[in-house]
């Protein structure tokens, strides 16, 4: 099986430190919670924010936003910028494991906030089509030194798991170790937290989804029955996740079920109404700035309104959703790495604007959860 979440593999045409491994329950560690970063919700929070330009409205909705100064920390030592029309966006889930994220799963409150969930977003040049890498957060990497927002450097570190990147230096030594690992210069930076997504998908009404099978898992709070559902946001939360409630319990598994509910999520949002109530708009505008947090340069409603604006035309079929090609490490079988060869054809597609060819995911490590979930 390739890593893909879709049967095609390359970008559409107009139609269209704990882990675990698939095999050998034994071994398998309990997964914290994981932090959702679903690139589809982002567009589609920001995008409604065009409904609520001006007065009171505005200056309330541009309070909520957060925003970090990538550009400052990560200084001149950077991948070069392309300039074709593309652009790469760094999506992040985060939990703090304290307050409301606390309740919705788990997870010890150490007061350390962690990122279990990362994605490198291409648009395309026309902004019509999208590309979407899943970067498995327990990939075994060497994290590069790198100076977060607060002005301290943090030491390199070889054979690290990915995710530590996020919990030692937050968003400036996430994107520093994904342009390291990918050689590839992330445009922008967006970051989501899990009460913020779970509101989100209670304000849009529920996202409508179909189950090939029963997924029941104590730790992500989610049981579900084969057939259809409209999830809430407590249910979307748990879906996204699932680990251990189907499949093979790995989190190449869940990473499968993540990119499936997105697609799921970004045919839904076009049909929910949005413009048609305004209490319904500014709910959901309200939602997604307080939750949303982005590189200096989107730090605004007005810049969060012009990029999104160029977003809002890109539908499921318009997307590819891959998982970096990596492959179970030999070492240690709750961990991945790397495969070199053939994500080195991923990263050389996106800088060149073009298709992910099929040989990039061909015969690389994946989860057993592709089909369980679908769009209804």
């Amino acid at each position: 099986m390739s890593a893909e979440s879709t049967p095609e593999s390359g970008i559409p045409d107009e139609n269209g430190t704990n882990g675990s491994r698939h095999r050998g329950k034994g071994r398998r560690r309990k997964p914290r919670n994981k932090g959702l970063t679903v690139m589809a919700w982002t567009t589609a929070g920001i995008v409604v924010l065009g409904g609520a330009g001006a007065g009171y409205l505005y200056l309330k909705l541009n309070g909520n936003i957060k925003s970090v100064n990538i550009e400052q920390a990560l200084g001149t030592d950077r991948p070069e910028k392309v300039d074709n029309g593309s652009e790469n966006i760094l999506v992040l889930g985060s939990d703090s494991r304290s307050g409301s994220n606390k309740k919705l799963g788990g997870g010890a409150d150490d007061g350390s906030a962690r990122s279990d969930t990362a994605m490198i977003v291409h648009v395309y040049k026309g902004h019509k089509k999208a590309g979407v890498v899943s970067i498995p957060r327990d990939t075994l990497i060497d994290r590069p030194e790198c100076t977060d927002t607060g002005g301290a450097t943090h030491d390199a570190a070889s054979g690290v798991m990915f995710n530590s990147a996020y919990t030692t230096g937050g968003a400036a030594c996430a994107v520093k170790t994904v342009e390291s690992i990918t050689g590839i210069r992330m445009d922008h930076y967006l970051e989501v937290d899990f009460s913020g997504f779970e509101k989100l998908i209670d304000e849009l009404g529920g996202v409508d989804v179909t189950t090939t099978k029963d997924i029941n898992d104590s730790d992500s709070h989610l049981n579900l029955k084969a057939g259809e559902h409209t999830l809430n946001g407590e249910q979307a939360l748990g879906l996204v996740r699932t680990r251990h409630g189907v499949g093979d319990g790995s989190d190449l598994g869940r990473i499968q079920l993540q990119q499936a509910f997105i697609k799921a999520l970004v045919d839904q949002v076009k049909d929910v109404g949005l413009f048609t109530s305004p209490k319904k708009l500014y709910n959901l505008a309200d939602t997604a700035t307080k939750a949303v947090t982005t590189d200096s340069d989107l730090g605004s409603v007005n810049k969060l309104m012009s990029f999104a604006g160029g977003l809002k035309g890109i539908s499921s079929k318009h997307m590819t959703m891959v998982t970096m090609p990596v492959q179970y490490d030999p070492a240690d079988p709750n961990r991945v790495i790397v495969a070199e060869t053939q994500a080195d054809q991923v990263w050389k597609a996106l800088k060149d604007d073009k298709p992910i060819p099929k040989s990039a995911t061909k015969g690389t490590a994946t989860g057993e959860a592709k089909g369980v979930v679908s769009a209804r």
